[in-house]
């Protein structure tokens, strides 16, 4: 778990509660218990919709590294069109239906 708290930047707030941590540093705990077991797959649902703009960019910058060196595949769902953005692919769906990819 220790090698996953560093990879998100937390390994120094390990011994750390919860409510000593900001909700992005709560979801970059969250990240590194997903990939603590080394999927080849991460599914996030909404992971930045509670924070800021700069703490949702540190967790996409989070989740592009561990695509990059964890060969990993991350899909997620967004509402935030800034997040859209930085993705490899996007795919929008209105009323239950793919209307682009």
């Amino acid at each position: 778990m220790t090698a996953c708290l560093e990879l998100v930047g937390l390994a120094k707030r390990m011994h750390h509660r919860p409510f000593e941590m900001s909700g992005g540093e709560q979801q970059r705990v969250a990240i590194a218990k997903a990939i603590a077991h080394r999927p080849s797959l991460l599914l996030a649902d909404e992971p930045t919709a509670e924070l800021d703009s700069q703490m949702a960019a540190q967790v996409m910058a989070v989740f592009r590294e561990i695509v990059r060196t964890e060969n990993v595949t991350i899909c997620m769902t967004t509402h935030d069109t800034t997040i859209m953005e930085v993705a490899d692919h996007v795919y929008e769906m209105v009323d239950g239906v793919f209307v682009a990819g």
